[in-house]
């Protein structure tokens, strides 16, 4: 992991700066400044204030790549699908769970290259957790016991199952139903793929619409710890399609 020493520790650092702004916001709720988008989702002050940081992060690194964030996604596809390396951002994943303030949003980093995401990053604000993938290596945890690598669960049978705490729906229960599940949890934003990568679920999946900035990080973490992820009928979930709109997808453990 050598060679990959010196850009993890970059994105450690942008993470932990985005994380900062968000919660300057986050302990100053009437700094907020709720507004919303065309398609009916929140945009806050904290969005504006993570993008910057990452965009400036990311600008400075030795290697410079194209970057698409939520914040800044208008690339034209003519544009972008000559594009074989890239970021991905989402500087607030969870806008809802800030607003609700229940802790559950992430700052959101990947490096798609061919299509796939190959490195992935995930940090938590409020409790201090930062997850990253690197494809080839592994995926590791960093949290105030330190740092450590982490594992999909291989448990085959009593599945757990984890959920959105603002999206389930109906489709998604008679899917689930194809599983042995005996317990279901809820998290908002990314964790949901987090919970899978460290082995506390075992299934996530997802019927109702994302946006390519939504999975990436997330699906390089599960995946370099040993779970898969598929679009629903078992194919590959791949990025910068023409559409950034994802299909339904399901992450298993095994």
């Amino acid at each position: 992991m050598d060679q990959y020493s010196s850009l993890i520790t970059a994105l450690k650092f942008i993470c932990l700066d985005a994380g900062r702004k968000i919660m300057e916001v986050y302990n100053h709720p009437d700094s907020m400044g709720v507004e919303y988008k065309k398609d009916n989702s929140p945009l806050t002050q904290a969005d504006k204030l993570a993008n910057e940081v990452i965009i400036e992060g990311l600008k400075s690194l030795p290697h410079q790549y194209p970057i698409i964030s939520e914040e800044e996604k208008d690339v034209p596809y003519e544009v972008r699908k000559n594009w074989p390396i890239f970021w991905l951002v989402d500087p607030l994943d969870g806008t809802k769970e800030f607003i609700k303030r229940n802790g559950q949003f992430t700052v959101n980093i990947a490096l798609i290259d061919n299509h796939m995401p190959v490195i992935g990053f995930i940090y938590a604000p409020v409790s201090d957790e930062l997850f990253y993938g690197i494809k080839g290596i592994g995926s590791f945890k960093i949290c105030e016991d330190g740092e450590c690598k982490i594992s999909a669960s291989t448990r085959k049978n009593n599945l757990v199952s984890v959920g959105s705490s603002s999206h389930a729906n109906d489709e998604e229960a008679d899917h689930l139903a194809k599983f042995p599940i005996v317990e279901t949890i809820k998290w908002g934003s990314s964790l949901k793929f987090c919970k899978v990568a460290e082995g506390t679920a075992d299934v996530y999946l997802r019927t109702g619409p994302t946006m390519e900035w939504d999975t990436a990080a997330g699906q390089c973490i599960l995946e370099n710890a040993g779970a898969k992820m598929t679009k629903l009928d078992g194919s590959p979930f791949l990025y910068n399609k023409q559409s950034l709109l994802n299909e339904g997808f399901v992450c298993l453990a095994q």
